[in-house]
């Protein structure tokens, strides 16, 4: 099977672009989080894949098998909203078993079906409760046991973790990786957690004004990211602007940097993570700046300096913690293999 195939696809409510010419190819068994700002495109694209919104343009083709305008219950898929949407007068097992009955399968078949998915989520014995006697956690599982109970081909989830509190959130991620990897299905998640998507995805697709900013593995985005938004939206960054002598040689703020070279750009920005940021004494550092404020967080140290006009956070371990104080000037230190161009 080749999986899901996205061709030019573009969604047009009156003049305006929802998604403006997208194409993505999703491998079968991969996992895909589509992630981005509120309005930027995301949830109407997951819509089109489900068959929910038409394409005003484009194709899209599943297992080699065009769906673009298959009717959402023919195209062999298993959904989990963001409403969870279960239904209250049913139990746990009926609700799971839901897609199965309209389908014609027997009792038997069901409650088979039934138990294997309640031993899969780690809720066995639960089929006759009801599900207004569960936690949010049980609830989710519940979800997406529904959605896994036809064996889809595709399985999508919008925003499935939004309601959960936070620590609940990055336990059911963790159990939601889990669990898609022990079934193979491809799976797509449309989510507006940075944190979310890194953690589950094999691949994140990022997503701004309807457009694909970029697609690449989780590392690839943090490290390697394509533009200024990329690198503002995932994690935290500095964007430093650089000149160049046209030879190579990068200044920021009017000082070169030991060992940055970037080649004939004549100017430009580049992303540089707190993580990455060295402070080190003024002597032995061109470029220098004065420090703000300082943020123990318990597991990480934030210092925020001011440099060239703008400010530069720095991060390190407790144990590597910089002896600076307010006020004091220090030296800055960028690694030019983790310095990004970013493109313009």
């Amino acid at each position: 099977m080749s999986g899901l195939t996205l061709s030019h696809v573009t969604k047009e409510f009156g003049t305006f672009k929802a998604v403006n010419n997208v194409s993505l190819s999703v491998p079968d068994g991969t996992f895909v989080c589509l992630l981005g700002p509120s309005g930027c495109g995301k949830t109407t694209l997951m819509r089109m894949v489900a068959g929910l919104d038409l394409p005003t343009e484009g194709s899209i083709t599943l297992g080699g098998e065009d769906i673009t305008r298959v009717p959402t219950h023919k195209r062999n898929l298993g959904m989990v909203f963001q409403s969870l949407a279960l239904f209250p007068h049913l139990t746990v097992g009926e609700n799971i078993a839901y897609a199965l009955r309209i389908r014609g399968a027997s009792k038997d078949e069901q409650k088979k079906r039934v138990d294997e998915l309640l031993s899969m989520i780690h809720l066995p014995g639960f089929s006759d409760r009801s599900v207004n006697k569960l936690s949010g956690g049980q609830r989710q599982r519940i979800a997406i046991a529904r959605a896994l109970a036809i064996s889809p081909k595709l399985f999508l989830l919008d925003e499935p973790l939004s309601a959960l509190d936070a620590k609940l959130r990055e336990a059911m991620q963790v159990e939601l990786r889990q669990l898609q990897q022990r079934l193979g299905i491809t799976t797509i998640v449309v989510t507006h957690d940075q944190r979310e998507a890194m953690t589950m995805a094999d691949t994140v697709v990022v997503m701004n004004g309807g457009e694909i900013r970029q697609a690449a593995a989780p590392v690839d985005i943090y490290r390697r990211p394509a533009d200024s938004f990329v690198a503002d939206f995932i994690g935290s960054t500095n964007l430093i602007p650089f000149t160049t002598d046209g030879k190579g040689e990068a200044s920021v703020f009017g000082s070169s940097v030991a060992g940055l070279t970037l080649g004939t750009t004549r100017s430009g920005t580049i992303s540089v993570r707190p993580e990455d940021v060295q402070i080190v004494p003024p002597a032995e550092s061109s470029l220098a700046g004065k420090v703000t404020f300082v943020r123990d967080l318990g597991g990480s140290v934030e210092t925020f300096i001011e440099a060239g006009g703008q400010q530069i956070v720095a991060v390190s371990a407790p144990r590597s913690r910089p002896d600076v104080t307010v006020g004091q000037t220090v030296g800055l230190r960028f690694d030019p293999e983790t310095s990004v161009v970013l493109a313009r």
